[in-house]
């Protein structure tokens, strides 16, 4: 069995903490480095829900995409929600690493997870890595279809082919307009507007779209070009695909090294949103 060491190494070739935004928080939050691992969970959220799951299934390490503590803290004491996260794992001897941004513009990423899980063809990243001489890291995803179809046809297959939750999927623009170009960001995207226009994307697929970002993107429209059609997500709907293809990299590690890792993707919805209501506006 390997060392939680020999595993977090794995993991960060796969995905630099160096190359994480500076704001960000990854790495190890727990964990002892000599202490073996058997089995592993993928999950989006470090909440509770996920650290219970881990316990049943009896993992020695979490990986999450989401830190847990992202703006730092003082205290992990078991009073406050994060703390008894904390408790629970140090009490059954799991770890918890992180990968976020440096997931997000790793290749393959978060996006690549995203553009699969849609059946899209990656042509290259939507903000290229200027560190990345193969052109391949980077922001976001610019993909191809393999046929043209509709912006409602392109909104349902999105909301067959992603986790369901109670948002489900948001549409801005013609719905019957034709896309065959997508650029698409896991998590929050409404920043990469700009990118998206210039890469003359006909669609793009995100989470997090705020009204006037939204309502500025479906104004804009340049004379070679028709407004942007925008289809909107789930936060926790489009980056959990990056668990799957994960947890298949870390498979595949395993199995070069002789590890014999138990790799698990959590199910459990952990989109905080629970329900949704509609007075008969349009869908």
């Amino acid at each position: 069995m390997p060392r939680l060491s020999e595993v977090i190494a794995a993991l960060d070739a796969l995905w630099p903490p160096e190359r994480a935004e500076g704001w960000d928080a990854v790495g190890t939050v727990c964990g002892e480095p000599d202490a073996e691992v058997r089995r592993v969970l993928f999950a989006v959220d470090p909440v509770q829900e996920i650290a219970d799951e881990a316990v049943r299934l009896g993992a020695d390490l979490i990986v999450t995409h989401h830190p847990l503590y992202l703006r730092g803290t003082t205290t992990v004491a078991a009073g406050h929600f994060k703390g008894r996260v904390v408790h629970t794992l140090i009490k059954h001897d799991i770890a918890l690493h992180v990968a976020h941004t440096n997931a997000d513009s790793a290749d393959p990423g978060v996006s690549d997870a995203l553009a699969g899980a849609l059946d899209l063809r990656v042509v290259g990243p939507l903000v290229p890595d200027a560190t990345d001489p193969s052109g391949r890291r980077g922001l976001g995803r610019i993909c191809e279809l393999d046929h043209p179809e509709t912006l409602g046809g392109f909104a349902a297959r999105a909301a067959a082919r992603l986790p369901a939750t109670a948002q489900g999927i948001r549409v801005a623009g013609d719905t019957e307009a034709l896309v065959k170009t997508v650029a698409v960001s896991g998590g929050s995207g409404d920043g990469l507007f700009d990118a998206v226009r210039a890469s003359g994307a006909d669609a793009f697929l995100t989470a997090d779209l705020r009204h006037h970002p939204v309502s500025e993107a479906t104004q804009h429209a340049s004379p070679s070009s028709g407004p942007l059609g925008l289809v909107d997500a789930a936060h926790w709907a489009t980056e959990w695909p990056w668990c799957e293809q994960a947890a298949a990299q870390l498979d595949e590690i395993s199995d070069r090294h002789g590890w014999d890792l138990r790799v698990h993707v959590s199910k459990t919805v952990t989109d905080p949103w629970s329900s949704h209501h509609s007075s008969g506006a349009p869908n």
